[in-house]
């Protein structure tokens, strides 16, 4: 059987393929991210003590693993895998190979609205955030769906009213962090975004949205291939268009607000992630999301590992890290982009 047909769609079997050799790659990066850093951990000692074997690590070792760097791990894997799901989403709806959660202005918004959670509610109330962080995010969209003139807009219109809510929200932000400098004080560090004060609680509640998120995406994927079309070739396929897209941007921003409100603002991922498995797979469908999560999920835990180690002992916020990187990629999709208008 051929990996790729004669218009670039990959075969089922080569598509397993594909995602299995993907979450092989984060199984591989996790027991990278949890074994290095200032106190390297053994590898066989990690597998024992997490399959409950004797001969595993005790004493501190045992606390670094369990309490610290296992949740922190976990934590990126969930974040990277929304981040990078819903910016292939978008990318999709919007028909726009730019468009990103933090672009559109939904990144911002939950910002802006985890920050009135913290400020409102008190910063302990994780299992709230999400919530206060989504209807912050799909505020934003909707406002740059109305700046922008209509629903399915125009897409450069749309990312330029995204980048306009998003800067408001973000100015919205900074005031309150200023009148609130005491009660904020957490968030300073959390704009460029931190993995540091991972747990096992904010693991919890994160993974139990974006699970719901990734599993509304995941089951839609084979249908958000026909927004790629027109709206009347799409309802010859029976697919709604407008319902479809509605379902779409509802669960990529849960999934953004969550990320959002779990990790702080880590921009990138959602533009470098999908072109690559794209460009790596020559696939342009949205049948690899589940492929694009993982991916996405092995960025992210690296980032984090990057910024735990380069500085050590001190650490970078990881949206330096994915900005490093992502910053020139951008710059190389915006430059096809044209290149491909003209």
């Amino acid at each position: 059987m051929k990996k790729l047909g004669s218009e670039g769609v990959i075969s089922p079997i080569w598509n397993w393929k594909i995602t299995a050799a993907s979450f092989s790659l984060l199984i591989f990066v996790l027991f990278l991210a949890i074994s290095f850093g200032p106190v390297p951990l053994e590898f066989q000692k990690i597998i024992r003590t997490l399959f409950g074997l004797p001969g595993g690590l005790t004493g501190q070792e045992r606390t670094l693993l369990i309490d610290l760097r296992l949740p922190r791990a976990l934590l990126a894997v969930i974040v990277g895998a929304a981040l990078a799901t819903s910016g292939a989403v978008y990318q999709t709806v919007f028909r726009n190979p730019l468009a990103d959660p933090y672009l559109l202005g939904a990144a911002a918004g939950a910002g802006l609205g985890a920050t009135i959670a913290i400020t409102s509610a008190g910063a302990d109330l994780y299992s709230l955030l999400p919530i206060f962080s989504f209807f912050g995010a799909i505020l934003a969209v909707l406002v740059s769906f109305f700046i922008s003139g209509k629903f399915f807009a125009e897409p450069n219109s749309l990312l330029l009213s995204g980048i306009a809510v998003g800067s408001f929200a973000t100015a919205v932000q900074t005031y309150l962090q200023q009148r609130n400098s005491s009660s904020l004080r957490p968030v300073y560090s959390w704009i460029l975004g931190e993995l540091t004060v991972a747990n096992w609680q904010k693991v919890t509640w994160s993974s139990i949205y974006i699970f719901i998120a990734l599993t509304i995406l995941i089951t839609v994927s084979k249908q958000l291939d026909g927004l790629m079309l027109t709206d009347e070739e799409a309802f010859s396929l029976g697919i709604n268009p407008n319902r479809l897209r509605v379902i779409a941007v509802i669960a990529a921003t849960l999934a953004t607000a969550t990320a959002v409100s779990a990790s702080g603002l880590i921009g990138f991922v959602g533009i470098v992630v999908p072109h690559l498995v794209r460009g790596i797979t020559h696939r342009v469908t949205n049948r690899g999301l589940l492929t694009i999560a993982l991916v996405g999920a092995s960025f992210l835990v690296l980032a984090d590992l990057g910024a735990r180690t380069l500085l050590s002992p001190a650490e970078l916020p990881i949206g330096v890290i994915t900005a490093f990187v992502g910053a020139p990629f951008f710059l190389v999709v915006l430059r096809k982009k044209r290149l491909v208008s003209k």
